[in-house]
């Protein structure tokens, strides 16, 4: 079992992910900066985004219900659509494929297993997650954001990955 050693890197619960945290380092995302709206939305105070708590299949006040579903890219890029069209995502219809620059703004750079505040995006597992952002250098890739360690990376656009859905604050 994997313990951690900040209170506000980790969510205590049996059903709970807990991520590996340095106490030396500072957070990068403390609880103080992502606003839990109340209806399964975060706000980023430094970024002005919102995001989905819950990865893609995941649901639930605690993201524990369901799995996280796997996309290719170009699945992932009309994920978004999917979910506004179905009436969109807490009173939202603007749901989009978060830019590399942006879902690297979610990393949790003091902790690891999974790399991401899990008070405030609890039950994300250690995955990789899509970024919308293609590779100018490399036609058939896209870029992707590995929640184990942090680490951003170039793959195949044929991969499956997991998708964390974005908005832009109002």
């Amino acid at each position: 079992m994997r313990t951690c050693f900040l209170i506000f890197c980790c969510v205590f619960s049996t059903a709970t992910v807990h991520a590996t945290c340095d106490s030396n380092m500072p957070a990068s995302t403390p609880d103080s900066q992502l606003i839990d709206n109340g209806n399964g939305t975060v706000t980023d105070s430094k970024t002005g985004l919102i995001w989905k708590q819950c990865l893609e299949g995941l649901s639930g006040a605690d993201c524990a219900t369901g799995t996280a579903i796997n996309f290719t890219w170009q699945q992932a890029l009309q994920q978004p659509e999917t979910v506004n069209d179905a009436d969109g995502f807490a009173g939202y219809t603007d749901w989009r494929l978060p830019n590399i620059r942006e879902l690297r703004s979610i990393v949790e750079e003091q902790c690891s297993s999974p790399a991401i505040n899990v008070t405030r995006f609890p039950n994300t597992p250690s995955s990789d997650v899509w970024s919308g952002s293609p590779v100018a250098f490399k036609s058939e890739s896209a870029w992707v954001v590995n929640f184990y360690d942090g680490i951003s990376f170039v793959d195949d656009r044929n991969s499956n990955y997991a998708v964390r859905l974005v908005r832009n604050a109002q």
